[in-house]
């Protein structure tokens, strides 16, 4: 594949992009213990998004991994994961505010720490949607990229510490234009008690269509109901 961008995330860093149709995204933990908040729309039809209930219950699964899929919540794929050397990446847990941040790391703001202040996720999001028109209203339940979060008997839901170690990845394929808008603000379940600063070295390669027989199509039916209504997507929009 070409190497068409790179880029890397420092600290808390933040982006947003439109992705088109079969490119790729490889998201690369540098450091170990990075956390990848991410939240995904159709570039041309921005009220569709990603759809954290569909994409659960279509593929009968709790986290996500490769090869399965990210649905939309209008039946079609944004995007598969073709590529992911941890197994396990959050779903449910959502994201970081403000107050979170404050209560468990202290106040350190801009004017004290320049860009070593403490971001939080909600914040670095609204930024970034406002790039693109977006708000508060935009607001979707988001993944999180290399963390990992097991629940107990009782239903109790924890995270899981040094999940992830440096050089881990996660490759995505998308399956129509996407806007991806990401941060990588630290978990809100982490419990480590200093705000650390990871870095994320992000590409994006040029890409290929899912093949006939492609993993992420055939593990599960609804993968590929969703496929065949991108296509049809496709051939009447474009």
């Amino acid at each position: 594949m070409s190497l068409l961008y790179s880029r890397t995330l420092h600290g808390a860093g933040m982006w947003s992009a439109v992705i088109s149709r079969h490119k790729r995204l490889r998201l690369t933990d540098i450091d170990g213990g990075a956390n990848v908040a991410m939240m995904l729309y159709n570039a041309h039809e921005r009220t569709e998004r990603y759809n954290m209930p569909d994409t659960l219950k279509g593929q009968h699964i709790f986290h996500l991994r490769s090869p399965y899929a990210l649905h939309s919540d209008m039946g079609r794929l944004l995007a598969s994961i073709t590529s992911d050397s941890l197994g396990w990446h959050d779903t449910v847990t959502g994201h970081s505010d403000a107050d979170l941040v404050l209560k468990k790391y202290g106040p350190l703001d801009f004017q004290t720490a320049r860009n070593d202040w403490h971001r939080n996720s909600r914040d670095c999001f609204l930024i970034e949607l406002a790039k693109w028109g977006l708000g508060k209203k935009d607001l979707i339940p988001n993944l999180n990229f290399f963390s990992k979060i097991v629940p107990d008997e009782a239903g109790r839901l924890s995270f899981v510490t040094e999940h992830s170690p440096p050089g881990s990845h996660v490759e995505l394929r998308f399956e129509m234009d996407t806007l991806v808008v990401m941060n990588t603000c630290q978990h809100p379940l982490d419990p480590d008690p200093e705000y650390r600063h990871r870095h994320l070295l992000l590409e994006v390669f040029q890409g290929d269509p899912a093949a006939p027989g492609d993993p992420t199509l055939s593990i599960r039916p609804e993968n590929q109901r969703a496929w065949e209504n991108n296509q049809t997507y496709h051939l009447l929009r474009f």
